[in-house]
């Protein structure tokens, strides 16, 4: 498959004042033409500013290296008119809490229209109609009075879709959708996942697809990336992922998933927390918590190695599994 973005030894510090924190740990992505991958893990993961380091959208105390590249173009240190031909144009993100990333004293037509005039030149009539073939795209009804409505005037998951026709506007190459589903109910959340998979087989967009639920980017991805403490612990297609994790932790998230069918059965829980980047233990970051620690993981952070075809993880009894 060819590659359409690449992420190499991204890292992220953090100028706190009185020290530097570092973030992301080397962080290591690629997504193909019209590939989805998922990019999952608990809260504080490094999942969402992986991203926003890649697209330049951290702020001026981010201190960001490594290679991101899009098509073969380097996009960390560009200039910053390159990278407004790149956002929104070539990868548009969909934040994870529309309510604040929707500006509420504008009208959502004005809001779609800003996109489209700034992506693909339109304005006026043309973007008006533009605007609400975008509307009726996303499943929002009688799109045409919608376009006068305010934030405030939708609900949550109508505005989640306001979010995606404004990240549709500029007709990208790939998706990022950051919690797409965070706030929702479990309706609207599925209309919303089902709304992603159309638009991706209509057009071929590759996606990313940001989330803490792992059953929630089962069924929308190739393949997923496991993260924990600003690091990839594990990389599979999604179906080796779910039949054989490799990584303690990913074993963990999946034990906390209910089963559909089956037995009933006590969910198990992963003790802990995510550690804050700025106390990480020695070696392993997931070594306090895991239930087959052994001592070594308390010295050396372990690389992520392959563990079969098209897998990878992170954990020294990969590296002893595949050795013997």
């Amino acid at each position: 498959m060819e590659t359409l973005v690449a992420l190499r030894g991204l890292t992220v510090d953090f100028d706190v004042g009185h020290r530097v924190i570092r973030a992301l740990h080397g962080v290591d992505i690629t997504v193909g033409k019209g590939e989805a991958v998922g990019l999952v893990g608990e809260s504080g993961s490094g999942k969402s500013v992986t991203w926003l380091a890649a697209l330049g959208l951290l702020g001026p105390r981010a201190r960001v290296r490594g290679s991101v590249t899009l098509a073969g173009q380097e996009l960390l240190g560009a200039p910053a008119r390159a990278l407004e031909a790149v956002r929104g144009r070539r990868i548009a993100m969909i934040f994870q809490d529309p309510a604040s990333a929707l500006n509420p004293v504008h009208r959502i037509g004005r809001q779609i229209g800003e996109a489209l005039g700034l992506h693909r030149g339109l304005d006026g009539g043309a973007a008006r109609a533009e605007a609400r073939r975008l509307l009726d795209r996303v499943g929002i009804a009688d799109a045409a009075r919608r376009l006068t409505d305010y934030p405030h005037q939708l609900s949550g998951g109508m505005n989640q879709r306001v979010m995606i026709a404004m990240a549709l506007a500029g007709e990208p190459d790939m998706l990022v959708a950051d919690e797409p589903t965070t706030a929702l109910d479990a309706t609207i959340q599925a209309q919303i996942l089902d709304l992603l998979r159309e638009l991706r087989r209509d057009g071929g967009m590759s996606m990313v697809l940001i989330s803490h639920d792992l059953g929630v980017v089962a069924e929308n991805s190739d393949r997923i990336c496991v993260m924990y403490a600003g690091r990839i612990v594990e990389e599979a297609p999604t179906a080796e992922l779910f039949a054989a994790p490799r990584h303690p932790y990913t074993s963990g998230l999946l034990a906390a998933l209910p089963d559909l069918d089956g037995p009933r059965r006590r969910l198990v829980a992963i003790p802990g927390t995510v550690p804050e980047p700025a106390h990480l233990p020695p070696g392993c970051a997931f070594a306090p918590r895991c239930p087959v620690v052994l001592p070594v993981c308390a010295t050396a952070v372990p690389p992520l190695e392959s563990a079969g075809p098209g897998h990878r993880a992170a954990c020294v009894r990969v590296r002893r599994a595949v050795a013997a």
